[in-house]
């Protein structure tokens, strides 16, 4: 940074203004979706935005049907039976959320971009057969649920529809990458006798596939879309409300407060806003592009060029999905397949988060020294005026966890935090939920679930294969095998198949597909299951950031203007001691990290022996720690914190002796000359 100079004030950037640009919108559509929606009036708008709200209500209606309200015995909404059947039976409840997300997705996503501006024959086609599925296993669910291992005809024709339109609606939403994987899946298991080597097995009869993707819950309907339809609809319903209310302006505001009002690096400020801003987004495009339309003139003053601007901003943007307590899609369904509480995924979480943003803000300050930003101050409103004037909006850091904390479900700690976000909001009237805004917010909340829904229902196809076909332990038997039964080596391919799934398949949709073939590696060779799967979950937020494909630097670059490459390079430059974290928490006593299964003095020794040698990674890398650094300093900070991160005593001791000695290095100069230039008394 540089020294001597008063900082420049600068305005404070106009949020508001910036959310209502079709720009902004355009970007975040662009980049967190393959393809464009459909914009509607009139009719065709009213009958979408009804259905939106009422899947919305439908899901609320889920959660909250047999809760109790806190405290109390009291039920606050009674199961009730429709033509016979109870609604809020799993299946059925899952079949109909199916059919209402498939139904929203054929209208607002076409086949193809020349069809935009209208809905077509074939859509309407679609919307029939999405609801002809799920009218089938309703009015006849006492005798098909039955049938799932001898499906008659009917079921076989009916089951082939459901099939086909899953894996169309996956394809007009996320790309054409995860359907494929889909359909190559129910093409090895039926020719599974003519496949090669270790990959030949027996063939499954096609009835068998069919009815199983169909009628049973291992398939389209299994733990991946039963997530989606229960835990990840309510959080994009939650952050919706919060849109609404003005939640993620406050935190941005919030960072401005913290770090704005003082002299101070805009990239610095950028970073916090991203962490704070990701605690009620959970999306690293939508994070990205909503702090890069409001901040890049401010970065662009501090001194940043494009590149480096595009990084700032994408590198803090992606952390949002791994930021407590709304994290992404993958985190729920961790929970779920691990059978443990969202808690526990929130606190195995929290270590890793402080790493990831510890080392992106380290690598941005060396960045920043080096380029010579200049410091600038805000002219935004004090944390306490912001505090004293909107409270209430800090209820959303730590609603779900009080809720949880108290002993509610989940599904029920969400629920309520909706509730509690909805009644805050009427406090003061810029934030409250008028009628007009409360019908866009449970609206938008469903709209939102669309894309990672429609990956949940293709995963689930390719993952029920892997597992009724045993595919996913051969895969997982040949990655033990490129790895040589060691646990480095095994990480190290277990990374590399994450990055080349996470080139063409979304977030989400690397974990479900890494769960059954990457995780049993990883067990096999001792590591924690927990660990494991915060290791599959981690990389494959880090392929959001890893050359050649990256969401969140090219949606900065279409801001910034910068090359779209070179912006990617340098965001993968400054996440690049991040892609040690994971490998911290997979060694012998390395769930210390994770804040669990340990005492809290181990999991603080470990926590505060990672952050340093994070800290010594940077400086190494970076090749700045107290000024620059020359060969012998950076070979000692690199050396120094991969010992650190290293779980062990023996190795942390001398991790932080190296790191010592090149303090040391580092100070010995300045401190001579100090004595040099001081006169005698």
């Amino acid at each position: 940074m540089s020294e001597g100079t008063e900082p420049e004030v600068i305005a404070r950037p106009d949020l508001d203004a910036v959310l209502a640009e079709d720009k902004t919108k355009e970007l975040i559509e662009e980049f967190e979706s393959e393809a464009k929606t459909r914009t509607f009036t009139g009719l065709w708008d009213g009958v979408v935005t009804a259905l939106a709200v009422a899947t919305t209500l439908f899901a609320l209606y889920y959660a909250a049907a047999g809760a109790e309200i806190p405290m109390t015995n009291v039920v606050l909404v009674p199961s009730f039976r429709i033509l016979g059947q109870t609604i809020t039976t799993p299946q059925i409840y899952v079949m109909i959320f199916l059919t209402s997300i498939l139904i929203l997705t054929f209208l607002l996503y076409p086949m193809h971009p020349r069809f935009i501006k209208s809905v077509n024959v074939v859509d309407v086609a679609l919307i029939g057969a999405s609801i002809a599925i799920t009218a089938y296993v309703f009015l006849n669910f006492e005798t098909v649920i039955y049938r799932v291992n001898s499906p008659n005809q009917t079921d076989f024709v009916f089951g082939v529809i459901a099939i086909l339109t899953v894996l169309e609606a996956g394809r007009r939403t996320i790309g054409w990458h995860l359907p494929a994987i889909g359909l190559a899946a129910i093409a090895y298991a039926y020719f599974a006798d003519f496949m090669p080597g270790p990959f030949r097995g027996p063939p499954k009869d096609l009835d068998d596939i069919v009815s199983n993707q169909y009628l049973g819950l291992d398939g389209m309907l299994g733990t991946p879309l039963q997530v989606a339809a229960t835990f990840i609809i309510l959080f994009t319903i939650y952050g919706a409300i919060l849109e609404y209310t003005g939640a993620g302006k406050f935190y941005v505001d919030l960072a401005f407060a913290l770090t704005g009002r003082r002299p101070t690096g805009a990239a610095r400020t950028v970073t916090i806003a991203s962490f704070l801003l990701g605690t009620v987004s959970g999306s690293g495009v939508a994070t990205t592009v909503t702090l890069g339309s409001i901040t890049y003139p401010m970065l662009k003053r501090a001194g940043h060029d494009r590149e480096s601007s595009g990084a700032i901003l994408s590198a803090g943007g992606i952390g949002a999905v791994i930021s407590p307590p709304v994290l992404g899609p993958a985190a729920f369904l961790m929970a779920e397949i691990l059978g443990i509480s969202y808690l526990q995924v929130v606190i195995m979480a929290m270590m890793p988060t402080i790493l990831y943003y510890l080392g992106i803000l380290l690598m941005i300050e060396v960045d920043a020294r080096r380029l010579g930003a200049r410091d600038i101050a805000l002219d935004a409103p004090g944390f306490w005026e912001l505090t004293k004037r909107y409270w209430y909006q800090y209820t959303s850091l730590f609603a779900i966890i009080v809720f949880l904390v108290a002993g509610l479900s989940t599904i029920t700690a969400i629920f309520w935090s909706i509730i509690v976000a909805i009644l805050v909001s009427y406090i003061r009237k810029e934030t409250s939920l008028t009628p007009p805004k409360l019908v866009r917010a449970l609206a938008g909340g469903t709209k939102q679930v669309l894309s990672v829904a429609a990956t949940t229902a293709v995963a689930g196809i390719a993952v029920g294969i892997l597992l009724q076909t045993g595919l996913g332990l051969k895969i997982s038997s040949l990655i033990l095998t490129l790895g040589f039964g060691n646990l480095i080596a095994t990480l190290v391919v277990s990374g590399i198949v994450l990055w080349v799934l996470g080139l063409s398949l979304p977030i989400t949709a690397t974990y479900l597909v890494a769960v059954p073939t990457v995780v049993p590696a990883l067990i096999t060779l001792g590591v924690p299951a927990p660990a494991a799967h915060m290791f599959v979950f981690y990389y494959a937020v880090l392929s959001e950031v890893s050359p050649p494909v990256a969401l969140s630097p090219f949606a900065a670059a279409a801001i910034t203007g910068g090359n779209p490459y070179k912006t990617m390079m340098l965001t993968w430059k400054y996440a690049l001691p991040c892609f040690l974290v994971p490998f911290m928490f997979t060694q012998p006593d390395g769930l210390a990290i994770l804040w669990t299964g340990v005492t809290i003095p181990q999991a603080l020794l470990a926590s505060v022996s990672a952050a340093i040698g994070i800290t010594a990674l940077v400086a190494g890398v970076g090749g700045y720690l107290l000024r620059p650094t020359n060969l012998v300093e950076r070979g000692l900070l690199i050396l120094g914190g991969v010992l650190l991160v290293a779980p062990g005593l023996a190795a942390d001791i001398a991790g932080l002796t190296l790191f010592a000695i090149a303090v040391a290095l580092q100070g010995t100069p300045r401190l001579l000359a100090r004595l040099a230039t001081r006169r005698p008394a």
